[in-house]
C-alpha cells in the first residue's frame, strides 16, 4: 500500500499562492481525507496555500480504514493458516491444524488500522498549523463557497480560491431482486466482522471478491463465487483462467457465466437464486465494484459535471468543468488505487498554486493479493490492438522458471506484450 508521505521543499511561497489584492495566502478547500486528499493538503501547503480540508467520517479514507490495510492483514493472516495446514514441503515439515481465534485476529487487525491511521493521517493534521480539519459534510452553495454541516451541531461557510474534491467510494450494491431486504455484508462489514461463516457465498469477481473470497477460505469457511461472467473478465483471460484453477484446487467453488437474480434470508440462512439453480449460505458477501461519494455534494451549484456512474469528469490535470475547482482519486474516472489517489492529488494541488502538470497512467501498475498474485503494467495485448499497436506476445508458463520449480509451485505465468 502506497500511503501518502509528507513532501519536502523550500519554504518559498508562490506567486500563484497569494491574492494580490489581500496580499494573503491562497485558500483551498479539500472535501476529504484519504490518499488524494491528504496528498493534496500537504503539497499545497508547502507551495505557500493555507488549506480547509472536511472529512464528514473518520480520518484517513478507505486505504486505512477499511479497504487496503485491514485487507491486507487478514489476507496475510490467511496465508500463514494456509501454509500452516498445507504446503509442498508437509513431508518434511509436518502440517496442523491451526485454531482460528478471529475475535483475536481482528482485535490484532483494528490496532495495527488505527496506529497507522494515527501516524499516517491524524499526527500529520494535528501538527500543520496551516490545515484546518472540520468534522462535518460539506455541499457545494456555488462554485467558490462551502457549506458544511458540523458533525458536532451548527453550519459553517467556507470561501475557496481552489476546491479539490476527494470523496472517494463506497460499495456498489447492484439491484438484485431481495437483496435490500437481507443482512447482506459489503467489504466493510465482512473485514469488521468476529464471525468466520460456515458457508460464505460471495457475488462478484475482481479484486475485492477474489482476495476476501480466499482469505475467509483459508482462514475455514467454505467459499462459493458467483461471476457474471468469468474472474477478472476485463483483463487478458488467461489471467481468470488461471485464477480460477488455483482457487478450485483450493476448495474455492467458481461458478462463472452465473448470474444472481434473487436473494431471500430466512432462519439465518441465504439463498441465492442464480441460474437454473439455488446456493445456499451462512452469510453472502456483496463485492461488485464501488461508487463514487458524489451524490450529496450539490456539484450542479458549482458546475461541476458527472458521468452516468456519477464519477467527476477531470482532465488529465485532475481539473473538472469549473476550471478552479479539481478532483482525484476514487470519487472520478481514475483508476481506484490509493497510489493513484495520492499521484492525482499532488498533481492537483500544484496545478491549483500555479503549476501545469499531468498524470500519465499509461504504464500504471496493479496487484492482486491472491495467492498466486496478480500483477500487471501497462498495455494488455487486447488494449494496445485496441489502439492500432501491433504487438508480440510471450508467454512463459511458470513451470519453466526455475525459482518457481525449486518453490514446488508452478502456478501461474508471466506474459509479455511489446512491439514486433
Amino acid at each position: 500500500m502506497a500511503e501518502p508521505t509528507a513532501l519536502q521543499g523550500d519554504d518559498m511561497t508562490c506567486a500563484s499562492c497569494v491574492d494580490p489584492v489581500e496580499n494573503s495566502p491562497l485558500r483551498v478547500a479539500i472535501i476529504g481525507s484519504g490518499g488524494a486528499a491528504m496528498a493534496a493538503a500537504l503539497k499545497a501547503v508547502e507551495q505557500g496555500a493555507q488549506v480547509t480540508l472536511v472529512e464528514r467520517g473518520i480520518l484517513g479514507g478507505t486505504c486505512v480504514n477499511v479497504g487496503c490495510v485491514p485487507s491486507k492483514i487478514m489476507i496475510r493472516a490467511a496465508h500463514i493458516a494456509h501454509l500452516r495446514r498445507v504446503s509442498p514441503f508437509d513431508s518434511g515439515i509436518e502440517a496442523s491444524l491451526p485454531k482460528i481465534r478471529r475475535d483475536r485476529l481482528l482485535a490484532q487487525q483494528q490496532a495495527r488500522v488505527d496506529e497507522l491511521r494515527r501516524a499516517k493521517y491524524e499526527g500529520i493534521l494535528d501538527d500543520n498549523p496551516a490545515i484546518t480539519v472540520l468534522r462535518g459534510e460539506a455541499s457545494f452553495q456555488d462554485d467558490h463557497r462551502l457549506l458544511v454541516r458540523l458533525t458536532d451541531g451548527g453550519e459553517r461557510t467556507v470561501a475557496f480560491d481552489r476546491c479539490l474534491i476527494a470523496t472517494g467510494a463506497s460499495a456498489a450494491v447492484p439491484p438484485i431482486s431481495g437483496l435490500s431486504d437481507t443482512p447482506y455484508w459489503t467489504s466493510t462489514e465482512a473485514l469488521a466482522s468476529e464471525i468466520l461463516p460456515p458457508r460464505l457465498a460471495v457475488i462478484g469477481s475482481s479484486v475485492v471478491a477474489v482476495e476476501l473470497a480466499q482469505a475467509f477460505s483459508r482462514l475455514g469457511s467454505h467459499v462459493t463465487i458467483l461471476a457474471r461472467n468469468t474472474l477478472f473478465s476485463r483483463d487478458d483471460p488467461a489471467i481468470g483462467e488461471a485464477l480460477a484453477d488455483a482457487f478450485r484446487a483450493e476448495g474455492i467453488e467458481v461458478l462463472e457465466h452465473t448470474s444472481v437474480h434473487r436473494v431471500r434470508h430466512a432462519d439465518g440462512e441465504f439463498t441465492l437464486t442464480a441460474g437454473d439453480g439455488e446456493v445456499r449460505a451462512d452469510q453472502l458477501l456483496v463485492a461488485t465494484g464501488r461508487a463514487p461519494n458524489t451524490r450529496n455534494l450539490e456539484l450542479d451549484a458549482a458546475g461541476v459535471v458527472v458521468d452516468a456512474r456519477g464519477a467527476i469528469a477531470i482532465d488529465p490535470g485532475m481539473r473538472t468543468s469549473a476550471p478552479h475547482i479539481y478532483a482525484a482519486g476514487d470519487c472520478t474516472d481514475q483508476p481506484q488505487f490509493v497510489y493513484v489517489a495520492a499521484a492525482a492529488g499532488t498533481r492537483a494541488a500544484l496545478n491549483m498554486t500555479g503549476s501545469d502538470v499531468v498524470l500519465d497512467l499509461t504504464a500504471m501498475p496493479a496487484v492482486v493479493f491472491t495467492d498466486p498474485q496478480v500483477a500487471t503494467v501497462g498495455y494488455s495485448e487486447a488494449q494496445a490492438q485496441r489502439d492500432g499497436i501491433q504487438t508480440d506476445a510471450r508467454l512463459l508458463n511458470l513451470d519453466n522458471v526455475p525459482r518457481a520449480i525449486v518453490n514446488f509451485d508452478v502456478r501461474g505465468f508471466t506474459c509479455w506484450v511489446s512491439r514486433p
